[in-house]
């Protein structure tokens, strides 16, 4: 009996593998990131770039006077201008612009939504590097961005489009934006970090989190 049993014990040893050893990476696209939110309303979507323009100088005007400052000659007739002209075209100003923090904080919200269905998932996915935390070559913190540029000389993506990784070794870079295989463990949360740019700092959002257990060129 008991090397019966000796022998199934060493039978399972051999075949018994741990659920978190057999787990396989997702690959994920950019587009996995992004949430299935219903549009926000959008009451500008009907203008034309011109009538979008006008009115975004009036709203900057009226904004600038609110807090106490006084107009240049020229930028009173252009407000002028621009009052008179949409009033012609049947733009309602006043409504208008006082929907503009509400549609902002719609477009915000579904810009930052994240997907609860990569929390806490292993993950690889492909993207470009920009260094957060480094050390000469050696990078250990960084945003995971979706194109070259993000960030410095482009405006940064949607907070969705961004994700922060703390990788578990220093990667060796050869220059900013390398493109990179990230493997590790998501997470889904806002995120801000300040990132280093030309001309000073920035903080950056992002939606998403990853502690990398690996980190590959891209191939």
């Amino acid at each position: 009996m008991k090397l019966g049993v000796i022998r199934l014990f060493l039978f399972l040893s051999l075949v018994w593998v741990p659920a978190y050893a057999a787990e396989t990476p997702r690959q994920l696209t950019w587009g996995d990131l992004i949430v299935a939110v219903p549009p926000a309303e959008n009451p500008f979507a009907s203008l034309s770039t011109e009538q979008l323009d006008m009115l975004a100088d009036v709203g900057a005007f009226r904004d600038r006077k609110a807090r106490g400052e006084k107009l240049l000659p020229q930028e009173i007739e252009i407000e002028k201008l621009s009052v008179a002209k949409l009033q012609k075209m049947g733009i309602a100003i006043d409504a208008l612009l006082a929907k503009r923090d509400e549609v902002a904080k719609k477009f915000q919200d579904r810009d930052s939504a994240g997907n609860p269905s990569l929390n806490g998932k292993l993950v690889r996915m492909p993207g470009y590097l920009f260094p957060v935390e480094f050390q000469g070559n050696r990078v250990t913190e960084f945003l995971l961005v979706p194109w070259v540029g993000a960030c410095i000389h482009t405006p940064p993506p949607p907070p969705n489009q961004i994700v922060y990784v703390k990788a578990d070794k220093p990667y060796e870079i050869k220059r900013t934006f390398d493109a990179v295989w990230v493997t590790g463990r998501m997470s889904v949360g806002t995120n801000t970090k300040s990132v280093y740019i030309v001309d000073g700092s920035a903080e950056i959002d992002s939606t998403y989190s990853m502690q990398a257990s690996q980190v590959d060129p891209y191939q």
